[in-house]
């Protein structure tokens, strides 16, 4: 069993997590504690982010942390080992930072099926996540 399981997820997509969650607390037993990830995603320019309202990202944060709260509620009845995490950035990077700040020693993350045209021309969020990290990585489709 693993103590500090991280599981990065989109509280808009349950697809992101419906699989991956079960999995998570299998891994996590009854004494090792999960984290539950959202990331408001950097939106990598400045021109689009001039056309925001300017307290976007704060309120975007806000939201997120309120949402992951409802769904770690509903998910761990029992309030089971589990904290919730709101960060912002490119997502590979920010699932791989916050591993190493909780000291995690798992990542557990969703997987959609491969497209191969967007995979050539983007890669996935899952595929740089493994190619990168330094600790196991379990991917759920």
């Amino acid at each position: 069993m693993f103590d500090t399981v991280l599981l990065p997820i989109d509280v808009n997509h349950p697809e992101s997590w419906e699989n991956a969650l079960p999995a998570a607390k299998r891994c996590a037993g009854e004494n090792g504690e999960i984290h539950l990830l959202g990331i408001v995603h950097d939106l990598g320019s400045a021109m689009v982010s001039s056309f925001l309202p300017e307290d976007f990202e704060k309120t975007a944060m806000e939201n997120l942390k309120a949402k992951l709260g409802e769904l770690a509620s509903a998910q761990f009845p029992d309030g089971g080992k589990v904290e919730t995490h709101v960060a912002h950035g490119h997502v590979p990077e920010t699932i791989l930072r916050i591993a190493g700040q909780i000291d995690a020693d798992l990542i557990v993350m969703a997987s959609h099926p491969p497209n191969d045209l967007q995979t050539l021309l983007v890669g996935s969020n899952a595929d740089k996540v493994v190619r990168h990290a330094t600790i196991p990585v379990l991917t759920i489709r």
